[in-house]
């Protein structure tokens, strides 16, 4: 069989396909890259210093302000007690008092109650139950503090002023030591109106907060306690708070943070009174409140520098606050390796 000859292509001349386009340049690529890099990092680290150029801003003002209240009272402004605009002698010891026992009296109280309703949340609750639940406890964390104070006011002091104060006093008025925590009339308005108000408003933090690190517990490790035989209640204890522990804590200090710094809803029911008091019926004021109901009308540099350096040691107590947190995570973080 004869073979049948290929034509012969003349490449010289053109007569050959199209050759394939060359590859794009990769150098382009590479420099639009790492501009995009460059800039990305440009904007975070951007980003993160003016944070810290925002909150050395803060202290310089505040310790500015702040001198000439040190300069004439010293140190001696953290021990007086007395508050007297007419004759420019001031002390921070009953704000500062007033601070630490409503945030102390709002923790006593959010704390187990945000604890109890996220172990119900995540253990316990019905499903067709658990939406509208969660739902409720994000309305109360969007609420403004100024409604809160309202309804301190008008609708929540006057029903404890008629039900639990009394009650208060005439259970603890023959018992020595609480006899004087639960003295005098009930005025509605006081320490404890205005802490119980801060434990409403803390709550849903710390149950949000501490739904979610609840959730994330492996369920493995559930339900091999549940596997073992244990109830609820031991796999609650035993592997649900130690497993969430640093999360809880974290929910814990969050809501400090906000009780320590609330200002409108502690203004309205605290009753604004610079005493210290030991019964926590009694009326009281904050740093906050003080700060909030004063400086409009501070006159004289002596007095607005008072009311600057209150918010100085609102600050530094604030950052005391955080600072043990921080301590606490890294000490159960360590622990747990």
């Amino acid at each position: 069989m004869s073979q049948r000859r290929l034509p012969v292509v003349d490449i010289a001349m053109g007569d050959a396909p199209a050759a394939t386009s060359a590859p794009p340049d990769r150098s382009g690529v590479l420099v639009r890259l790492r501009l995009t890099n460059a800039t990305f990092r440009g904007l975070t680290f951007g980003a993160s210093i003016t944070v810290l150029i925002i909150l050395s801003g803060v202290i310089i003002a505040l310790v500015e302000g702040s001198l000439p209240a040190l300069r004439h009272f010293g140190f001696g402004f953290l021990v007086s007690e007395r508050w007297n605009p007419v004759t420019e002698n001031f002390g921070a010891l009953a704000p500062i008092y007033g601070t630490l026992v409503t945030s102390i009296i709002a923790m006593v109280i959010a704390v187990p109650f945000g604890l109890l309703i996220a172990v119900f949340l995540t253990e316990l609750c019905p499903p067709w139950l658990r939406r509208p639940i969660g739902i409720a406890i994000e309305l109360l964390a969007g609420i403004p503090s100024i409604i809160y104070g309202i309804w301190g006011l008008f609708i929540f002091a006057p029903f404890l002023q008629r039900t639990l104060q009394p009650a208060l006093i005439d259970l603890f008025g023959p018992i020595p030591v609480l006899s004087n925590l639960f003295a005098g009339p009930p005025y509605g308005i006081g320490i404890l109106t205005a802490g119980l108000i801060l434990a409403i408003m803390v709550l849903p933090f710390i149950t949000s907060i501490s739904r979610d690190v609840f959730d994330a517990v492996p369920p493995v490790l559930k339900e091999a306690a549940y596997g073992l035989g244990c109830t609820t209640w031991e796999v609650v204890r035993h592997v649900v708070i130690p497993f969430a522990r640093v999360g809880v804590t974290g929910g814990v200090m969050l809501g400090l943070g906000r009780a320590l710094g609330e200002t409108m809803a502690v203004t309205f029911v605290i009753g604004n009174a610079h005493r210290i008091s030991a019964s926590v019926l009694a009326p009281g004021t904050t740093i906050s409140a003080s700060i909030a109901n004063e400086f409009t009308e501070a006159l004289g540099d002596l007095y607005t520098s008072s009311l600057v350096l209150l918010g100085l040691i609102l600050f530094v107590i604030t950052f005391i606050v955080l600072a043990i947190a921080r301590y606490l995570l890294m000490r159960i973080e360590r622990r747990i390796g």
